[in-house]
């Protein structure tokens, strides 16, 4: 599939990380996601229910990195593209979690981590509900565990 939306930016502050100060005073994330469908439907129908409402998919993107803080970005990386992926039509997704404030102690621009993965890697068949609806995936789907031991 060539046809594709990105979003690109999506500032979200979450508390992610190894570091305790990381976990307490939070940080900065922008996430880039771009999900692959067939627009050509939404496209010829000047339809936005046959196609992935953006809002919305920023809406549940900025809510899937904001909530249940993780170790690693690559986590939080994988989170979003199984949320990408829980709107109907979504094919293939593409998450890259940027952290431009991470504590590394030398002069950087920024780190980040690009995952890219598909419907079946999600356990998701292709006709899972119309395109532009979101199945909402289930809790086990999106929560990872935090660290062992660490206090709340």
């Amino acid at each position: 599939m060539t046809d594709s939306i990105t979003l690109t930016g999506l500032a979200v502050r979450a508390n992610h990380g190894v570091f305790d100060f990381e976990r307490e005073n939070g940080q900065t994330f922008v996430i880039d996601v771009t999900v692959w469908l067939d627009l050509a439907p939404a496209a010829a129908g000047d339809a936005l229910l046959a196609t992935v409402h953006y809002g919305e998919l920023a809406e549940a993107v900025h809510h899937a990195v904001a909530s249940d803080p993780v170790d690693l970005i690559e986590t939080v990386a994988e989170r979003v593209a199984r949320v990408a992926l829980s709107f109907a039509g979504v094919e293939r997704v593409r998450a890259t979690v940027h952290k431009p404030d991470a504590p590394i102690a030398v002069p950087f621009g920024d780190v980040a981590v690009t995952v890219e993965r598909d419907r079946a890697w999600a356990g998701l068949a292709e006709s899972d509900g119309p395109v532009g609806r979101r199945r909402e995936p289930a809790p086990d789907e999106l929560r990872s565990t935090g660290r062992e031991g660490a206090a709340s």
